[in-house]
Formats: structure tokens, C-alpha cells, sequence
């Protein structure tokens, strides 16, 4: 098995391609269709977009950052430690009023 070499121009054309896919995005779609005698039996619909995090932002998506299954949990914790430090810090507050 001959392997061949990859010159650095080669290289380059494949990041360069890469870095204008990721900063414009490419959208794939396609639909997938079942039918038996003209009754559909079954659709899917197809939808890939490739694109960087900040063109997906600038485009609007950022469902990653609230899917919990995706997100490492450590916002969610800071976030509860935070309520429950202000919750006690209201309970002193509100015993000095009484």
C-alpha cells in the first residue's frame, strides 16, 4: 500500500474550506418517504446544519446551552449555591426585623 504525501498546500485548501464552511454554515437537507400503492407509510425529514458556535449564536441556536444532557451542571450548581446563600441571607435579615 502506496501512501501519499500531503504537501502543505493541500493542507491549507482543506482548512481554508473548513474555516469557510464553519464561519458562512451549510445547511443539508433531504426527505426520506415510504410508500406502498400510493399511501405513505412513513416521512423523515432530514436537516443538518453545519456551522461554528458563534454563527450558530449570530443565527439564533443555542439550544446547547440549556439542554441539561449537554451542559456540565456546574452553572446549574453555582446558580443553586447563589439561591440558597441569598435564601439564609433573607432568613437573618429577617429575624433582625422581628
Amino acid at each position: 500500500m502506496a501512501e501519499q504525501m500531503v504537501h502543505a498546500i493541500q493542507a491549507t485548501n482543506l482548512a481554508d474550506i473548513l474555516e469557510r464552511v464553519l464561519d458562512k454554515g451549510i445547511v443539508i437537507a433531504g426527505d426520506i418517504q415510504i410508500r406502498i400503492a400510493d399511501i405513505e407509510l412513513l416521512t423523515i425529514k432530514i436537516r443538518l446544519l453545519i456551522a461554528s458556535v458563534d454563527k450558530a449564536m449570530e443565527m439564533g441556536i443555542n439550544w446547547w446551552q440549556q439542554d441539561p444532557y449537554l451542559s456540565n451542571g456546574k452553572k446549574r450548581q453555582a446558580a443553586e449555591h447563589e439561591t440558597n446563600a441569598l435564601k439564609k441571607r433573607i432568613e437573618r435579615l429577617e429575624e433582625r426585623v422581628k
